[in-house]
C-alpha cells in the first residue's frame, strides 16, 4: 500500500477505489446519529477530496445518507455493504433493499458480514452462491467477506469466487478473535496474492488507538498487500486528518491533540431490562450482566463501538457516544 498511488485496484474485482475508505457506521442512528442530510454533506466532500469507497451494511440503517450524497455528487463512488443473510431469500431481500434504498441498479461491493471460520461460511453458503449469481447477472460487482477471524479469511482463500476480503487489522490486534496479529497479516497477505481485494477495518480499534492515530494509519499504511482502509468518520476534523495520514502527511499537531482527547463510551441507559439480547450479539463478548443489578455491564477493554449490540436491543438503551 505504501508505494501506491492514492487511488489502487481492489486486487483483480475491477474495481479503482481510493486508499482511504470512509467508514459511515460512526454518522449512523447507531453512533452519532447524524442528520441524513448532515452525513451526505460530509460524504459529498470527501468524494469531491478523492475518497470515493464508501462502507456501509443494512444493519447501519444509513442507506438514506448515501442515497442524499450519490444525487449530490452525481456520480457513483464505490459503495460496499453487508447483509447477515443466511438463506437464498434473505439475501434477495438484502439485496433488493439496498438497490432500492441506495437507487443504485448495480451494486458495486456485497459482503456476508461478521464470517467466522469455513463452517460460518458453509451455513451461508445458499446466500453466499445468490450473491455469486447475481454478481454473474450484473446485479453485484463483487462479492466478499467480512470478519474478525483469522480462519474466516483463511476459508475465504480456499474459496476462489470470493473477490474480496475486510479484515480487522490494527498495530496492537485490538479485536482479532482466533489468534495474534500476525497470523491475521500472513492470512490477509496469502489472500491477497491470491488476487483478492483487501480493505482493513478498525485500523483504529473502534477508538481505542486515537491517541496515537499516526501509528495507527502508518502501520496499515505501510502494509502493501492491503489496497484500502475503512476509517469510520462524522465529522470535517476526522476527515480532514485521515486524508492527511493516508497520503503519508502531517495533520496540524492542534487537530491530532483534538482528535486523541475524543473518547467514545458506550452508555447502557438506566432502563435497560436486562433482556440479554445485546449479549448474544457481542462478538467480543465485552458484556456481561450485573449482579447487583440485573442490567447489562460493559467492560470497556473488550468493547470496540461497532454499535451492533444496540442494533438488537428492544428498548434502544444502548448508545455510542
Amino acid at each position: 500500500m505504501s508505494d501506491r498511488g492514492f487511488s489502487v485496484q481492489l486486487g483483480t474485482s475491477g474495481l479503482q477505489v481510493s486508499r482511504l475508505c470512509f467508514g459511515t457506521l460512526p454518522m449512523s442512528p447507531l453512533q452519532a446519529n447524524l442528520a441524513p442530510e448532515e452525513g451526505a454533506k460530509l460524504l459529498a466532500e470527501a468524494f469531491h477530496r478523492g475518497v470515493n469507497f464508501w462502507d456501509t451494511a443494512e444493519l447501519y440503517v444509513n442507506y438514506k445518507y448515501l442515497n442524499l450524497a450519490v444525487k449530490s455528487i452525481q456520480a457513483l463512488p464505490v459503495i460496499a455493504t453487508k447483509t447477515y443473510a443466511d438463506s437464498k431469500e434473505r439475501a434477495l431481500a438484502s439485496l433488493e433493499k439496498a438497490r432500492k434504498e441506495l437507487d443504485l441498479d448495480v451494486i458495486p461491493v456485497f459482503l456476508l458480514h461478521e464470517q467466522e471460520s469455513a463452517l460460518t461460511l458453509k451455513g451461508h453458503a445458499a446466500a453466499l452462491d445468490f450473491l455469486l449469481n447475481a454478481r454473474e447477472k450484473g446485479f453485484i460487482q463483487a462479492v466478499g467477506i467480512s470478519s474478525h477471524t483469522i480462519a474466516a479469511i483463511e476459508a475465504a482463500i480456499d474459496f476462489q469466487d470470493i473477490n474480496l476480503i475486510h479484515p480487522l487489522i490494527n498495530f496492537q490486534g485490538l479485536g482479532i478473535k482466533d489468534g495474534s496479529l500476525e497470523e491475521m497479516l500472513d492470512a490477509v497477505a496469502r489472500a491477497e496474492q491470491v488476487g483478492m481485494g483487501v480493505y482493513a477495518m478498525k485500523v483504529l480499534g473502534g477508538g481505542h488507538l486515537l491517541g496515537d492515530v499516526s501509528r495507527a494509519i502508518g502501520f496499515v499504511r505501510q502494509l502493501d498487500y492491503v489496497h484500502s482502509m475503512a476509517i469510520g468518520m462524522s465529522s470535517r476534523d476526522e476527515l480532514d486528518a485521515n486524508l492527511d495520514l493516508v497520503q503519508g502527511r502531517a495533520p496540524s499537531p492542534s487537530l491530532l491533540h483534538d482528535l486523541a482527547q475524543k473518547r467514545r463510551t458506550l452508555m447502557i441507559e438506566d432502563w435497560c431490562s436486562g433482556c440479554g439480547s445485546c449479549l448474544e450479539r457481542c462478538s467480543q463478548g465485552a458484556l456481561y450482566l450485573g449482579q447487583e443489578m440485573q442490567r447489562v455491564q460493559v467492560d470497556p477493554s473488550l468493547c470496540i463501538f461497532c454499535g451492533y449490540c444496540g442494533a438488537s436491543c428492544p428498548e434502544f438503551c444502548i448508545k455510542i457516544f
